[in-house]
């Protein structure tokens, strides 16, 4: 008898259909909360070395990369490792280990909310 469990698989939300952080910024002034929120989001993708790791996965063939394809952006592997956090800390990236290796892809709810923000027209 085995002890294991079918999960239904779930579909993924569609980008349309995620509710953004904040408003467009020519709608309306940004709350206390948005703009600590949104600032996070930013801050996160301010340092080169973040953008360009962010840049890496985003893009990366099949939508997510390894830690060891990302890994050469000239600083060592711990600094790597200190920035991939930080962008999963603020929302920006997602990860899941195989075996020894960490698979990080950008989380697309938080893109698609930063580009409607950002929606000027």
């Amino acid at each position: 008898m085995s002890n294991t469990k079918v999960l239904p698989l779930l579909e993924p939300e569609a980008a349309e259909s995620v509710a953004p952080c904040c408003p467009p910024l020519t709608e309306r002034p940004l709350s206390a909360e948005e703009a600590e929120r949104t600032a996070a989001m930013f801050k996160a993708l301010s340092d080169p070395v973040r953008l360009r790791l962010f840049s890496l996965v985003a893009s990366h063939e099949g939508g997510e990369a390894c830690v060891c394809d990302i890994s050469d952006v000239g600083v060592s592997q711990p600094t790597v490792s200190h920035h991939l956090k930080k962008l999963k800390e603020a929302g920006l990236l997602a990860s899941e280990r195989r075996g020894t290796w960490v698979y990080y892809r950008v989380e697309p709810s938080m893109v698609a909310a930063m580009a409607h923000m950002l929606k000027i027209a």
